[in-house]
């Protein structure tokens, strides 16, 4: 496998604030745990999906909105631990093909929310590479600012589904927590796309 690095020296916040500045009508899915802080700190939003008690589950919660939505962007802010609890999402998603789909992984080479224990991808797993093996249109590893800059304005365009690893540093953050409450979260959402509450 090669060299193995344990994510990089992003700062988590100011990648996940760069990605979210002027957002547009861009719809937001959020891994749980750290994801979802980061996604929190940077603002919250009507079209901001938190995931709680869901792991793994975010890609493919991106992927039904991106199918159910095709005008909009949507973009999946995970962790590197709670992408590989969904690792045959990667697939799934390849075969299915959503152009408006971009998944952002924040790397940091450990499973944060459980005690900081070394994950597959601080072991020599590259989720860009795999996503890329099974058919995705455009991947990339991230280890500086600019390739964030380049991934925000890959968002919007409908050009494939994309991916990107995002080497951060492995530590963990204060916890900003989202709202709780999976109902409010459902309803706010499908409300900012003009559906009724249900």
């Amino acid at each position: 496998m090669g060299e193995v690095t344990k994510g990089g020296s992003l700062d988590r916040r100011e990648v996940v604030n760069t990605l979210l500045a002027g957002r547009d009508k861009v719809l937001v899915v959020t891994g749980l745990g750290s994801a979802s802080y980061d996604v929190m700190a940077a603002g919250d939003h009507d079209n901001n999906y938190y995931l709680w008690a869901a792991m793994g589950s975010a890609v493919m919660v991106g992927l039904g909105l991106a199918a159910a939505k095709p005008d909009y962007s949507v973009l999946v802010i995970t962790g590197d631990g709670e992408a590989l609890m969904g690792f045959g999402a990667l697939a799934t998603v390849a075969l299915r093909q959503p152009a408006n789909l971009t998944i952002a992984v924040l790397d940091n080479g450990h499973f944060g929310e459980t005690g900081m224990q070394e994950s597959h991808a601080g072991r020599g797993i590259c989720l860009d590479k795999v996503a890329a093996s099974c058919g995705f249109s455009w991947t990339s590893e991230i280890r500086d600012m600019a390739g964030v800059e380049d991934l925000k304005k890959r968002v919007s365009t409908r050009d494939g589904v994309k991916l990107a690893t995002i080497k951060i540093k492995a530590e963990n953050m204060p916890r900003v927590l989202p709202p709780r409450d999976g109902a409010y979260i459902k309803n706010r959402f499908r409300a900012a796309l003009g559906f009724a509450p249900i």
